[in-house]
């Protein structure tokens, strides 16, 4: 199977995988960057999650613009992958989220969010929160549209791996798919632990030594992937991972 028809497959996989784990809704998309043009990454049409296809997935350019003649309905917030590809070439894949568990970490102006548990250690230990009205005023809808939007949100992302967004969700990068995704569904698994931690009273976070180690883990290795391969098929996407 060439590069790009893997990619395509991969993402719909994503897709599955991200509906069914309750990281993605009806909204919310995930995107890979291209594997022979770094310039260019795929993401679906505006389509939910749950029902994207192989047929569903188009190549972009980084900042949006269609790379064919594409007539479909696109995502509005298809910017945001483009930024964060441009700002960060050690990426290759990259997701926008709205889960609810961790919208309240995004408006509270006391508790910022933190890794608590094991297998997030990735999302670092003080996780940036980007708010749009800070630079672009306070009559926008909340979503990223352009990129000067998607850029001033991925310069919040940083070199780190997840941002959130002000009481819209958040941002996530990974070094593989599977990295990613992996990341993706205990995000939320996170922030439910810590909130239901905060309710006992005092709690632990990963120490700085803790989540290196975490970082420092092939995500390509046999143990990282069996969550993206019983995901798949839990999703109803097995026969995709297969490379025939």
């Amino acid at each position: 199977m060439d590069a790009v028809t893997r990619v395509k497959r991969d993402l719909v996989i994503a897709n599955r995988i991200l509906a069914r784990q309750d990281v993605l809704d009806a909204y919310g998309h995930v995107a890979m960057r291209h594997p022979l043009d770094p310039q260019r990454y795929f993401c679906a049409r505006s389509l939910s999650p749950a029902i994207v296809e192989v047929e569903d997935i188009v190549e972009f350019h980084l900042d949006g613009t269609p790379a064919g003649d594409e007539k479909r309905p696109l995502y509005l917030e298809r910017f945001i992958h483009g930024g964060v590809f441009e700002a960060r070439p050690d990426m290759r894949a990259s997701l926008h989220s709205h889960a609810e568990d961790v919208l309240p970490f995004s408006i509270s102006t006391t508790t910022r969010l933190r890794a608590v548990i094991h297998t997030i250690g990735e999302i670092g230990d003080d996780v940036p929160t980007w708010d749009i009205r800070a630079k672009f005023g306070d009559a926008t809808t909340m979503l990223v549209t352009d990129m000067a939007q998607a850029r001033d949100l991925a310069s919040c992302l940083g070199c780190g791996r997840m941002a959130l967004m002000r009481g819209h969700g958040f941002v996530a990068a990974g070094r593989t798919i599977n990295d990613l995704v992996r990341m993706a569904v205990y995000i939320p698994r996170n922030a439910r632990v810590m909130m239901n931690a905060m309710r006992l009273g005092e709690f632990i976070s990963l120490s700085p030594g803790e989540i290196a180690a975490r970082a420092a883990l092939d995500p390509e290795a046999p143990a990282m992937k069996r969550g993206w391969e019983f995901w798949a098929k839990e999703a109803g996407a097995g026969h995709l991972l297969e490379d025939v």
